[in-house]
This record gives C-alpha cells, sequence and structure tokens, in this order.
C-alpha cells in the first residue's frame, strides 16, 4: 500500500497484529474507521507460536472458580481478584465466540477435547493440535480483512506516541513506512504490541518482540507494572531458534530426564515436571549447576516416549516435524531442552476495560498490566487474556466519540530531510549492531531465571552507559527533535532495515533497563522473579513493583472481590 493511499486520520489506531490487536479491532463496531498496524506482517506474532492452547472452564467437571483459584495460586500473590474472576468467568463465552467466528479447536466426539498443563486441577486447554496460536490468529486475520472499516498497514514500525501537551491526552503516533517518518491521528491508540522477549539471548519469542509498545507507552509518562517478572519457559528445544516445546507434551505424560536418565524435577519439588514453569526452569538450572561443567552448553532431555506413538502424532505433528528437522526421532529419541524466556508477566497498567493513565491510550494483551498473572502467569491464560480483554471496547468506543473534531489545518504536514554523510550512517550503523548483539547476552546473564545485586548493578551501568550513547547519535538527535506533523525523509538506500535497528535497539535498550532495575529493586524471590541473595518470599513485597519515567515506588495488591 503506498502511503498516499493511507489515511493521515483514524477513529482508532491498533498497533500490533497479533490475537490481541486483531480480537479486539474485530470487536470494534464497523461504524468507526480503524488503523491496524504491523511492523511485519499479519501472520507474524508470539500469539501464531502459541502451541499449547487456550484455558475456559467449559468441562462439566470444571468451573470459573477452580481456573480462579488456579490462577491466583500460580501468581504468587500478586494478581488483581477482580481482573482474575473477569478472565475466568468471560472464558467460557469468549471461546464460544471463536467458534462462532471458525476457530477449529479439537474435539472428542461433539465436545470440545481439554488437555491438563502444569498448576492447572482440572483438563480445561482447548488445543488445536500443537498450533493453536497459528489457528486462532489465522481465523481472526481472515475476518480482520473482510472487514470494510479496517486498514492493515503491513511493514510499518510504530515510532511514538503523539501526545497533546496541553491535555496529555494520546491523539496518534508517529510512524515509520515505506522510507519516511509520517504521523497518524487518532481518537484513540491501542498497544497490543506482545512481549520482549528479545531482549533475552534465550527465548522462545519470535524476532518482532522487541518490547515496542511498553518502551514507547514508558517513553511518553504511562505507568507500568511488574516488569522483573518474566516467565522462562523450561523446555525450549536446545537447538538455534529455541522452539518451544509445549507444557502439554508434560501433561500427556513426557518426562524430563538428565543425562543418567533419572526423573531429576522431583528433587525439586513434589509435582515434578508438572510444577508450575518458574519452578521447573530453576530446577533445570539447579541441576544443571550441579551436573554439568558448561553451563553455556548444558541441557537436560525431554522424554516423549512414554506418550503412545498415535497421541504423539495426533497432538503434536509440528513438535515431531520440528524434532525431526534436527535429525530427532521423538519416538525412539529423547529431545534436548533448556530453559529460555518466554512471556513478560508485567506490563503497562490497564484496567478491566483496557484503559492506562493516558486518556486515549489503552493497551491489551501481553505487552498490558491487568493483574490477571500475577508473579507468574498460569499456563494457556495468555490467549485468553487476549480475546476477554480484547471484547473491552466500550469505553473506547466513549473516548472516540467524544473526542473533538480535527480541524483540516492540523492535519497539514510539513516535509523535512535528514541527510549524513556514508560514513555517519555506518559510524552510527557499527554502534546499534554492536548494542543489538551484546545487549540480550547482558541480559541474560544478569537478569535471567536466577539473579542477584552484584550483576544486576554492573548490567544497569552497562546499559545506561550504552543509553546515553544512543541518544547523542545523530538520527536519534534528528528523530527525537521532529515535531508532530513533519514528514521526514532520508537519504540513505536500505533506510527501512536502519531505521527498524535503531527503533528496536532503543526499544530493547529501554525494557533491559526497565526490567534490570525492577530486579533490583525487588528484594524477595516470588514467581517468575528468583534472587540468589534473597532466595525466599517477603510478606512486605507482596506488593506491585510500579514505575513512571524514572521513578519506582510499591503499590497494593487488590484482593477483595
Amino acid at each position: 500500500m503506498k502511503l498516499s493511499d493511507i489515511p493521515n486520520q483514524f477513529d482508532v489506531v491498533v498497533v500490533g497484529a497479533g490475537a490481541a490487536g486483531l480480537y479486539t479491532t474485530l470487536c470494534l463496531p464497523e461504524s468507526l474507521s480503524v488503523g491496524l498496524i504491523t511492523k511485519e506482517t499479519v501472520t507474524l506474532s508470539a500469539s501464531d507460536w502459541a502451541q499449547g492452547g487456550i484455558a475456559a472452564a467449559v468441562s462439566p467437571e470444571d468451573s470459573p472458580k477452580l481456573h480462579i483459584e488456579d490462577t491466583l495460586k500460580a501468581g504468587a500473590g500478586l494478581c488483581d481478584l477482580q481482573a482474575v474472576e473477569f478472565l475466568a468467568e468471560q472464558a467460557p463465552s469468549c471461546i464460544q465466540s471463536l467458534v462462532n467466528l471458525g476457530v477449529a479447536f479439537d474435539r472428542h466426539g461433539n465436545s470440545l477435547a481439554l488437555t491438563l498443563e502444569a498448576a492447572h486441577s482440572r483438563h480445561r486447554v482447548l488445543h488445536a493440535a500443537d498450533t493453536t496460536g497459528r489457528e486462532v490468529t489465522t481465523t481472526l486475520t481472515a475476518q480482520v480483512l473482510r472487514r470494510q472499516n479496517i486498514q492493515v498497514i503491513q511493514q510499518a514500525l510504530a515510532l511514538s506516541l503523539w501526545i497533546e501537551p496541553n491535555t496529555g491526552q494520546c491523539q496518534g503516533i508517529s510512524l515509520f513506512y515505506q522510507g519516511q517518518v509520517t504521523w497518524l491521528r487518532a481518537g484513540a491508540v491501542v498497544l497490543a504490541t506482545g512481549g520482549g522477549g528479545q531482549v533475552f539471548a534465550q527465548t522462545t519469542n519470535p524476532a518482532v518482540s522487541t518490547g515496542d509498545g511498553v518502551a514507547i507507552a514508558w517513553r511518553a509518562g504511562a505507568i507500568l507494572r511488574d516488569l522483573e517478572f518474566v516467565q522462562f519457559h523450561p523446555t525450549a528445544l536446545f537447538k538455534p531458534g529455541r522452539f518451544l516445546i509445549s507444557e502439554a507434551v508434560r501433561g500427556e505424560g513426557a518426562h524430563l530426564v538428565d543425562d543418567q536418565g533419572r526423573r531429576f524435577a522431583f528433587d525439586y519439588d513434589p509435582a515434578g515436571e508438572l510444577a508450575p514453569r518458574d519452578v521447573v526452569s530453576r530446577a533445570i538450572f539447579s541441576h544443571l549447576q550441579n551436573t554439568a561443567e558448561d553451563l553455556a552448553t548444558a541441557h537436560v532431555w525431554l522424554d516423549m516416549r512414554p506418550i503412545p506413538d498415535d497421541k504423539i502424532r495426533l497432538r503434536f505433528p509440528n513438535i515431531m516435524k520440528i524434532c525431526q528437522h534436527w535429525g530427532i526421532d521423538v519416538f525412539t529419541q529423547p529431545v534436548p531442552v533448556a530453559p529460555a524466556a518466554h512471556y513478560w508477566m508485567g506490563g503497562i497498567v490497564a484496567d478491566l476495560q483496557n484503559r492506562t493513565n493516558i486518556p486515549g491510550l489503552y493497551a491489551v494483551g501481553e505487552t498490558a498490566s491487568t493483574g490477571v498473572h500475577g508473579a507468574n502467569r498460569l499456563a494457556s491464560n495468555s490467549l485468553l487474556e487476549c480475546i476477554v480483554f480484547g471484547t473491552q471496547t466500550a469505553g473506547l468506543q466513549q473516548q472516540v466519540l467524544h473526542q473533538s473534531p480535527i480541524s483540516a489545518s492540523a492535519l497539514l504536514t510539513e516535509s523535512v530531510n535528514c541527510v549524513f554523510s556514508a560514513n555517519e550512517w555506518q559510524d552510527q550503523r557499527v554502534f546499534l549492531e554492536d548494542v543489538r548483539e551484546n545487549l540480550p547476552r547482558v541480559v541474560w546473564q544478569s537478569a535471567g531465571i536466577c539473579r542477584e545485586e552484584t550483576t544486576l548493578e554492573e548490567a544497569i551501568a552497562t546499559i545506561t552507559s550504552w543509553q546515553k550513547n544512543f541518544a547523542d547519535l545523530p538520527l536519534s538527535q534528528f528523530l527525537q527533535g521532529l515535531s508532530p506533523g513533519e514528514v521526514a525523509n532520508f537519504n540513505l538506500v536500505d533506510i527501512d532495515k536502519f531505521l527498524r535497528l535503531w527503533a528496536e535497539t532503543q526499544n530493547l535498550l529501554d525494557v533491559g533497563y526497565l526490567i534490570l532495575k525492577s530486579a533490583a529493586f525487588r528484594t524477595e524471590s516470588r514467581g517468575g522473579h528468583y534472587r540468589l541473595d534473597y532466595p525466599q518470599s517477603d510478606p512486605n513485597w507482596q506488593v506491585h513493583t510500579m514505575i513512571q519515567n524514572h521513578h519506582w515506588w510499591k503499590s497494593s495488591v487488590s484482593v477483595i472481590s
């Protein structure tokens, strides 16, 4: 789509085309004009990679009450009860809406097939083989593309929020698209950009997961919460790309074993392989520390042979195929696995209507912190959160309807040119590529599965230095000096790749800094956050970590219905 074909004004702009962005877009009335922005295509997101499924109490043996209890237990005292109740109670009707849209969940006869995952007390995880996320996003994408009021803008990069200086209201975004920085006005902006797994050297997230929404919102003054809580999935395939081996594999009977073939997970928790993800990840990490010579190349094994062959073929065809690609026959060989960063529990503080502290700005899905996950997300609640909260657009619609009309003069644009010499472009590229390569290693080593003050403080100092050097780059100075309405042009042939490198590096630097500072701030261990120097949970820390700008503080947890 040509830049000239894109309107410079929408009723709503949604940034991100995973399950959260797609479903939110579909839930908006067709009377509103919607711009759906994605920096890749509508077929590439972390949701698309989700294997295990989506949790909902739809079985006669289950209930939302039990789903609530399991979610609260996994969240280690930091879930917001009202948000969890809302999530679990809305889940069955949201599943029905997905079925009505055409999502083909697996079935047993006429009933939806349900599997068990770690820390669930009932079989309540719906699935479509082992590619549930792909089935959901593919179906939602097809529905979005049918809607006349939705304009999908692909391979476009959101750079910053457009905040009205007098009112503090979000009134659009700046966007890099087809070689230019331009501006889109909107009555409301929804951030649904997913997580930030790429800030870690080992992650199951796709390359697009660079924490864009959280970083963009933070720089605009949004309040963030609980960024230290990162879920490390215990069983990522120990091959390049860290393909996730779904928790459902262990739910169906696979065993974790060490080099001697021993099921070591029971040494660390009575539930063994089916303990919560953070417990299993630390069990693997601790076991490797005690038994492996080189932690960088160490791994354990996931033995799928206890699962009947027919069930593997039916439930896990994609896992089977990926392992086959690496020369692993899951029917006769155990699979090498190790933990990797998987899901970010923290995010932009958002209420049950997805509202943030910035008027006109909303956040949905992994980008948001609604209070449903607490310190550790219950398996398969993430896709569910995208759908349940994606339906909550009533407040957003009211926001758009009460917007004052924008005058034609306010939409006028002015063109400016960014011109650097070949050497200036090259020097900046070298710096950006160096930071992009080294940042994930620093964050993984200091804020990975186990953390402590000394390494956290060293990493904070390193990243703070990189942030300062980044801000001093000529391109940073130019872009940060742009006024709303100024369209920027560049004298560089491959500017698309360069601008993406610049923007993602900035976002990763910011989220790396925020995670490290939050991890240093919380002097206890809880959920996905484990401190070697503070290995126990502390009742005084049963509070949220809150952040705005460069200010950190504690806030109580809402535990009363």
